[in-house]
């Protein structure tokens, strides 16, 4: 059913719907309400200034109406509530007039104004409230309100079916109601427990079809044609043991599951997680190594030339007989040519780069390992076309952001996960301190003391110039207080997104030489920089950013066995920040930072997938999430998963889960 077919809908009312995103019948009964107002009748003896009533009685009399002018009235009456006549004052609602007769039963809901002992109301409901009225409001604009939308979807609710995307066998697990049952409950609601119920059936349904996806996925992406690479496990024992440090334990489980991904017959799709620092990329050079002993190619693709260029020269220190290839962008024509003609002949083992690996003139002879680092940096379509250099590579992703379990069941549920949350030995946890502005000669004092021991500094500031709109620093005014401060005794250098890659590099070059002591910088620095002798760490307008994004910038210190000392300066949110200061365990941040932001901004680290539930929310309905995982999982190797009568399920599933 289209929207024009439904009563009280015109063009105008069409053209606000679809700004909220709904352009047909089956959106609008699917449009739910995102809270509840509970409305509960107040007792009048206790009322002080401004509270809030709601209460029923009896019109006493014929309501009065002045008019100011065309658009703005003002309607009166008396109300008889049992003990006591109260004065109600209502604006804009001269239309009710009629319909308020002497002696009508209705509801006010509004604010009590003490002094002129009267009720100002904002809304008139026909009927007494016998114990609780449940309201339910939407999301809606200036051009139409809750209340508009609300009586559009009871318009359509009679004359749309919803799709039930549910299997009987889960159905009568849970005994669940009818989802046509408890779309009506959701947007009227009678009694509490009535609505939980609805709203439970309906939250299960929308996680077990995004679980389900994600199990159809996972499923096709392992069946067969795996690159089953021929390599004992005790040749990647010789490699561990010749590394000139002992991995931690963490890091030889995940060795172990990229090994036995690697050597088996389906297709490894795995993400690796770790804190910053944990020592994700020697993971990822090990399992480089298992697919060259395998006879293949492989390709770690970084998001900036700073860290493409960092695993280059790392990779060749510890496999220095292996031919390995540094493409970027950057690279002139003719180095660029020489190396494109390396990987096509196959003559290039490892391949190391950035987004000019999945350029279209570059051909691999037999691409067998895709490593994509920091991957959330990278979009769907850019990490697809790497992986679509080879017939059936497989895949390893690398994420410095550790995502809470919660997350990683829906986030990555399509994925292997390794987690890597030991520390190398010989780390230091970092050291943090949020100040004020005011206390700024102190940390000015801590910056000189690590200065005159000869270490080194980031300074990060929200923004590259001065804004207008906001008051925050930025790099090019705190440029100038830092040359003030320490311009006598240290080189001071600036880099910012503004920059060229080759300006960039040059200046992060001197830094990692200690040409450059204090390194000013807005968060480009945040990925995978690595300068063992920088021990500080200053963020200014720290409350601009999210926990985990200010402990991975902290991640860029600590990489040594000196003390090193992250300072958050913020004048605002600072028992937010406090978190920081009590522990460096990403892990705890990232669920801290989940709980204070909820869903937000880190479903943008998938960069696909239908995260935008309409009524669930995995914060609030993990348990739900468990059940609908567990439940899909099992459906989709059952009998009745084949049963024709679920062909619509399938369709939708197949249809809608491009989730890589």
């Amino acid at each position: 059913m289209q929207l024009e077919d439904i009563k009280g809908i015109g063009k105008t009312t069409i053209k606000y719907l679809n700004e909220l995103g709904i352009y047909d019948a089956l959106d609008l009964i699917n449009y739910y309400p995102f809270r509840y107002e509970i409305i509960e009748n107040t007792d009048m003896n206790n009322l002080k200034d401004n509270d809030k009533v709601v209460i029923g009685g009896i019109v006493e009399n014929k309501p009065n109406v002045i008019h100011f002018n065309r658009k703005l009235n003002k309607m009166t009456f008396r109300l008889n509530i049992g003990n006591f006549i109260a004065n109600i004052t209502i604006f804009n609602r001269a239309f009710l007039k009629d319909k308020l007769n002497i002696g009508s039963q209705i509801t006010v809901i509004g604010k009590y104004d003490q002094k002129k002992s009267t009720i100002t109301a904002s809304d008139i409901k026909f009927g007494l409230i016998e114990e609780t009225l449940i309201e339910p409001i939407y999301h809606s604009s200036f051009k139409i309100t809750s209340s508009k939308i609300s009586k559009i979807i009871n318009y359509a609710l009679d004359k749309v079916k919803p799709i039930d995307y549910l299997p009987k066998s889960i159905t009568q697990k849970y005994h669940f109601i009818d989802k046509e049952k408890a779309i009506k409950i959701v947007h009227n609601p009678k009694k509490k427990i009535e609505l939980k119920k609805a709203l439970d059936r309906l939250k299960y349904e929308e996680l077990f079809i995004y679980m389900l996806k994600i199990n159809y996925l996972k499923n096709s992406q392992k069946k067969g044609d795996g690159l089953s690479r021929n390599v004992s496990y005790e040749e990647v024992e010789k490699i561990i043991d010749k590394l000139p440090f002992e991995l931690t334990l963490d890091q030889i489980k995940s060795v172990k599951d990229i090994y036995d991904d690697l050597t088996s017959k389906n297709k490894m799709n795995r993400l690796i997680q770790g804190d910053v620092g944990s020592g994700k990329t020697i993971v990822s050079f090990i399992a480089l190594y298992i697919n060259y002993l395998g006879g293949y190619q492989g390709a770690l693709m970084a998001p900036t030339e700073i860290l493409a260029s960092q695993h280059f020269q790392n990779i060749i220190k510890l496999f220095p007989n292996l031919k390995i290839v540094l493409l970027t962008g950057k690279l002139k024509a003719k180095e660029k040519r020489e190396i494109k003609e390396k990987i096509e002949s196959g003559k290039a083992n490892i391949i190391i780069g950035t987004h000019a690996l999945i350029s279209e003139d570059v051909t691999y002879k037999n691409l067998g390992l895709v490593i994509t680092d920091e991957q959330h940096r990278f979009g769907v379509a850019q990490r697809g076309n790497l992986k679509n250099k080879g017939k059936t590579p497989d895949i390893l992703y690398m994420s410095a952001t550790p995502i809470p379990r919660t997350y990683a069941l829906t986030l990555y549920g399509d994925m292997d996960i390794s987690s890597i949350r030991t520390m190398p030995s010989g780390r230091k946890p970092v050291k943090t301190f949020v100040k004020t502005n005011k206390e700024i000669k102190d940390v000015l004092y801590m910056m000189l003391d690590e200065i005159k021991k000869h270490h080194q500094i980031y300074v990060i500031a929200p923004l590259i110039i001065e804004s207008e709109k906001i008051d925050l620093e930025n790099v090019l005014k705190l440029e100038e207080k830092m040359k003030k401060a320490f311009g006598k005794v240290c080189n001071i250098g600036v880099m910012h997104g503004k920059m060229s890659a080759n300006e960039k590099e040059e200046v992060m070059e001197n830094f990692k030489q200690n040409k450059i002591q204090i390194l000013i910088s807005t968060t480009v620095i945040e990925v995978g920089v690595d300068v063992k002798n920088a021990t500080m760490i200053v963020i200014f307008d720290s409350f601009r950013f999210g926990l985990s994004a200010l402990h991975q910038l902290r991640g860029r210190v600590g990489r040594n066995d000196l003390d090193s000392y992250c300072i958050l300066i913020s004048d605002k949110e600072t028992k937010r920040l406090e978190i920081l200061t009590k522990t460096n365990d990403g892990f705890k941040v990232s669920e801290e930072d989940f709980k204070l932001r909820g869903g937000g901004d880190i479903f943008g680290l998938r960069q696909s997938g239908e995260m935008n539930f309409k009524i669930a929310n995995i914060k609030n309905d993990y348990d739900l999430l468990l059940k609908a995982k567990e439940d899909s999982a099992s459906f989709i190797k059952s009998k009745e998963y084949q049963d024709k009568q679920y062909e619509y399920i399938k369709k939708v599933i197949i249809n809608s889960s491009n989730l890589d």
